[in-house]
């Protein structure tokens, strides 16, 4: 059986930014501790049970075509975040910094695919970050949108 050539790494690369973001455990220079309350599925609030949490969703996938056969591929990805504090607006925008650091931290992001073989991205660019601003408080739920490029 041969290789595909062209297959999707979309697991792999949520995976491994899972495993990533559960380093956030509110020592060194992290604010939250996720309790590894990091899952590579979207969950809606009402479902979630433990604060904070972060809940991935993979998106759209596209390609760029380049010379010479070489193509980029881009993929989309929601990071759903959820906390329960006094004042989730600071602790949402403490959860937000924390992931940044650790998107811009693993830019290159190492990942398996389905192969098991190891790859990397070529770049993690964070596209945009929302907040409810208190809306359902002592709820706080913010979305940071990423863009990966491998």
């Amino acid at each position: 059986m041969s290789e595909r050539q062209y297959t999707t790494r979309r697991t792999g690369i949520v995976d491994a930014l899972v495993e990533k973001i559960k380093l956030i455990d509110g020592t060194g220079f992290f604010f939250s501790d996720l309790d590894k309350n990091v899952s590579p599925r979207l969950r809606f609030w009402d479902e979630v049970e433990d604060f904070p949490a972060v809940h991935l969703n993979a998106g759209s996938e596209t390609r760029e075509y380049q010379a010479g056969g070489y193509k980029d591929r881009f993929l989309s990805i929601t990071l759903r975040c959820y906390v329960r504090e006094e004042d989730p607006v600071v602790a949402l925008d403490k959860l937000l910094e924390d992931l940044e650091t650790v998107i811009e931290e693993n830019a290159r992001l190492e990942y398996k695919d389905k192969l098991n073989n190891v790859g990397y991205t070529q770049q993690i660019t964070i596209v945009s970050i929302d907040t409810d601003e208190g809306v359902l408080d002592p709820l706080g739920v913010g979305e940071m949108l990423i863009e990966v490029q491998y």
